[in-house]
This record gives structure tokens, C-alpha cells and sequence, in this order.
């Protein structure tokens, strides 16, 4: 081994060192000697947030890649906020209600209360920036989650935010004032500061989304203590929701609702005649063509080869194709797609529940798509045994997928949706959408998510739709505007105007 490469190894042993003895994958410049710092930074293994931080990277990573940023973006403010202002500091009161209604989406600028702030912005990674305002801060603040962040109490948050947060954030208030099991924290602080305004306005608000018996006691308390109270619905539209057991839950039926409309005013295709039997059959066609580009899609380099030798039961994991990834990959997908195509059979000639169907088979498709990594050794075979026990990320998006933790729930509500919703377009697209939002799997939710989809939309008597992986970036782009902006009409044209 040469001396450079000594010495970069013990450069990578003192950052593992750090690494590991904190959890950690943002550190501060001090942490290393110069050299070893110069060494990492030289060669990729760190990459500069500003100056003085840096987050560890993998220098195999493209240069524009985002994910990286994206995964320690929460570590980072909670990190340089803690080293600059120590504990006298917390976020606004609107990016606290963020945290609280377990938002998935990155903030271009993160706002900070500090007795001690600037007012002045700092530049981050990928065009985002952090502000610290200079202002008092909340007598109590919670730390208690999962990023360690500096927290205003929810009631307060509540209380205190901005106005245009329930135009603007419609779905973020309404998941967290369906939070709230007790009004009794709310009420403490509206009858001790006589904020009748603000009164008036939360009670709106918990009426708006069917709550009367916490608007009531609002208005009902301020009144016996003597304040003149006017209430007022901040929302643009009355919208009462489903109270769910957790704010994922709530987030999920809530987009659901939200989205529908717009779903069946532009998602349009044609219905084919065929017979459940001959649906079968043109699905068995269209196996090789769907293996190419949902292959594709994910960045498997597949050929028609691969392809043949695998359906035709000629390639085995103990031949010279083994290491290939391509290969361990169609034939999981060839496995796969015989499941999906035993759950259409269930639904189009056996008459059994779309819903039930889904239910009882997804964890079937994910196995089969692994199974061939687990009978090599790649995987263990507890890895394709129920959802992902950690965090994900996707490339490139500054949506983070949900908690390990909040996963049944949130897949148990979806489910349940696919099961209430009338209309077959909605079910396949928001079913797909919020599959590959939730992210429930370690890997092979772009393709399970596929599946399903087809699965939905063969139950309505619509065609299996292929989506080509040259449209890759406009189905990736519309995705992404889904799930950060949450509107889904790119989403639903782009899966309109796939030809049959």
C-alpha cells in the first residue's frame, strides 16, 4: 500500500471514529487535525456545508447529486444551531407545526428565534439558506423529537403562527389541529394572554374541520372570563376530516381527499373489451416489454437476453450471471410479475375484493422481487420480511420518505383508502403516488408501486400501462411536484398520455 493511501486510511479511521461515537454524519472542522480534514475534503470524503461544517459523503456519489444534503440537512440545524446559540434558540413557530404534522419536505429557508440572532441569512447547500432572528424565544420549548430540534410548544404553535398558514399550509394545520386530544393547553394560554383574536381564530378553525366541541369551549371560557371573543374560519374552505391515530394517517387521508378531484378531471384513458381471461394473456404479452422499462426506470441495464434467459427458466443464480445485479433483478421481477398476475386473476376471474386482494398480496410481490438477492447472499432473508426497520432517502428529492416508525399507520390508511374510493383512476393513481410517498420498502418501491397501480387499474378494466423509461424524468419530475408541492394534475396528465 502506498503512503497515500496510509495515510487517507487513517484520515477515513478518525472520521469513522467520529462517525460512530456520535451517530452522526454532519461534524465541525475542529473535530480533525487540518490535515486530516484537507485529506477528506480532497478526495470527496467530506463535502462543505459552510464554513467550519461539513457532511460526510461517498466520493462514488455524482457531484449534483442531492441526497446527500437532503439526508443531513435536520442533523445540521440541529448541530450549528446548538454549537452557535447553545440551548437559546428554537424554530418558528410555523416550521415547529411542520415538525409536528411529520412534514416529509426539506425547506429552501429554516427559520431560527434566538436572543442572539443576526437577522442576517446564511447560504446553504442547493440554493436553501438558514435566517436567525434576533427575538425572545417561548418559555418552555420541546425537544423531544426525532431530529432533537428546538421545538415550540404545539399549542402555542398553534396559537401563534401566522394567519396565512391555513391558506397557504391548508393540510399542515388541519393535521395538526387534529392532533390535539386536549383543549386544555390551548385554553391555558389564550385565558392567561387574552389573545382574543387569536382565540377567535383557532376556534374557527377547529370548527371548520368538524371539531365544535373544542371551538365551543374556546369561545365558552374566554367569554366567562370577560373577553370580548369574535370567531373567524381561517381556512379558505370548510373542510371536516376523518380524526386518524397518528398525523401520517391524517396527512395521507387528507392528500387523498385533496387530490381526487383533480385526479378524475384529468386522468383519461381507454378501457379495453377484453375478456378476463384474454386480459391474462395480453398481460403474459406485455411481460417482456413491462420488465424492460420498469428495469430500466430503476437503472438496471437490461437487455432482451437477460430477459429471455430468465423467463425461460435458463438462468440460474449459480452460473457466470450471478454477480450481475441486471440479472438477480429480472428474474426477481419475472417472479414478481407471476404473483401480480395471480392477483389479477383474483380480481377479474375468481370476483374477489380489489381491496382485500392488495392487501392480502403486496407483501407477496415484494418477496418474490427479492428472493433471488436473498438465495445468493446479497440480502439477509429478514430483509424482505415486512417494511423497512430505517430510513431512506431518494435521490435527488427534497422529499424525505416517513419514519420507519410511521409506517404500518400510514400503509394501513392507505389501504383502507384504496378500499373506500369509488373511482378506479383514483385508486390507481393516488395509489401509486402515495405508495412511492410512504416509501415502505428498503428497495423496489418504484417497481411494487408500478405493480400496484396496474393491478387498480386492471380491476376498472383499463389496459396494463408501461411506463417508457425514456418519459424517466417527466414521471420522476411529476412524482417529485407531487409530493413537494401536492399538486398531482402533472402527475395524472403524464399517466394520460402514455399510448397503449
Amino acid at each position: 500500500m502506498s503512503s497515500i493511501q496510509v495515510l487517507l486510511t487513517n484520515s477515513l479511521s478518525k472520521l469513522k471514529e467520529i462517525q460512530d461515537q456520535e451517530n452522526t454524519i454532519v461534524i465541525k472542522s475542529d473535530q480533525l487535525s487540518r490535515l486530516n480534514l484537507k485529506r477528506l475534503v480532497d478526495n470527496n470524503f467530506l463535502l462543505p456545508i459552510i464554513k467550519g461544517w461539513y457532511m460526510i459523503s461517498n466520493p462514488n456519489v455524482k457531484t449534483r447529486d442531492t441526497t446527500i444534503w437532503y439526508s443531513s440537512y435536520w442533523q445540521f440545524i440541529s448541530k450549528y444551531s446548538n454549537n452557535r446559540y447553545k440551548q437559546d434558540w428554537c424554530l418558528s413557530a410555523e416550521q415547529s407545526i411542520f415538525i409536528y404534522s411529520k412534514s416529509t419536505i426539506v425547506p429552501k429557508q429554516i427559520i431560527i428565534k434566538s436572543t442572539k440572532g443576526n437577522n442576517t441569512p446564511i447560504s446553504l447547500p442547493n440554493s436553501s439558506s438558514i435566517l436567525s432572528l434576533k427575538t425572545k424565544l417561548p418559555k418552555n420549548v420541546n425537544r423531544s423529537n426525532k431530529y432533537r430540534l428546538n421545538l415550540y410548544p404545539l399549542a402555542e404553535a398553534i396559537i401563534t403562527c401566522s394567519p396565512s398558514m391555513y391558506t397557504d399550509e391548508a393540510l399542515t394545520m388541519r393535521t395538526v389541529l387534529a392532533m390535539i386530544n386536549n383543549i386544555d393547553d390551548i385554553l391555558k394560554i389564550l385565558v392567561d394572554t387574552g389573545m382574543t383574536v387569536r382565540a377567535g381564530r383557532v376556534a374557527g378553525a377547529f370548527r371548520n374541520i368538524g371539531r365544535e366541541k373544542f371551538a365551543n369551549s374556546i369561545i365558552t371560557t374566554m367569554k366567562n372570563i370577560g373577553y370580548d371573543i369574535r370567531e373567524e374560519d381561517p381556512f379558505s374552505e370548510i373542510h371536516k376530516i376523518k380524526i386518524s391515530s397518528s398525523p401520517e394517517a391524517t396527512r395521507i387521508r387528507l392528500m387523498w381527499e385533496n387530490m381526487r378531484d383533480e385526479v378524475i378531471k384529468n386522468f383519461h384513458r381507454p378501457k379495453t373489451n377484453l375478456s378476463p381471461n384474454k386480459f391474462l394473456e395480453h398481460m403474459e404479452a406485455q411481460y417482456k416489454l413491462d420488465a424492460y422499462h420498469s428495469l430500466s426506470i430503476e437503472g438496471y441495464r437490461v437487455t432482451d437476453e437477460i430477459i429471455e434467459k430468465v423467463k425461460d427458466g435458463k438462468w440460474l443464480p449459480n452460473t457466470k450471471d450471478a454477480d450481475t445485479k441486471t440479472a438477480l433483478a429480472a428474474l426477481g421481477y419475472s417472479k414478481a410479475f407471476q404473483e401480480v398476475k395471480n392477483s389479477v386473476r383474483d380480481v377479474l376471474v375468481n370476483r374477489k375484493d380489489i381491496s382485500l386482494v392488495i392487501k392480502n398480496d403486496l407483501s407477496n410481490w415484494y418477496t418474490e422481487l427479492f428472493t433471488p438477492c436473498v438465495k445468493v447472499g446479497i440480502i439477509k432473508p429478514s430483509d424482505i420480511i415486512g417494511f423497512r426497520s430505517t430510513q431512506v432517502y431518494i435521490s435527488n428529492s427534497m422529499h424525505i420518505p416517513l419514519n420507519s416508525e410511521d409506517i404500518l399507520d400510514a400503509m394501513s390508511t392507505l389501504l383502507d383508502l384504496i378500499g373506500e374510493e369509488s373511482n378506479i383512476g383514483v385508486r390507481a393513481v393516488l395509489g401509486h403516488f402515495i405508495f412511492t410517498f410512504i416509501h415502505p420498502y428498503m428497495d423496489g418501491n418504484g417497481r411494487i408501486g408500478r405493480f400496484l397501480m396496474n393491478v387498480l387499474l386492471s380491476s376498472g378494466g383499463y389496459d396494463w400501462l408501461i411506463i417508457p423509461v425514456e418519459r424517466r424524468e417527466e414521471y420522476m419530475s411529476s412524482l417529485e411536484k407531487t409530493s413537494v408541492q401536492k399538486d398531482i394534475v402533472p402527475f395524472a396528465k403524464f399517466l394520460s398520455s402514455i399510448k397503449s
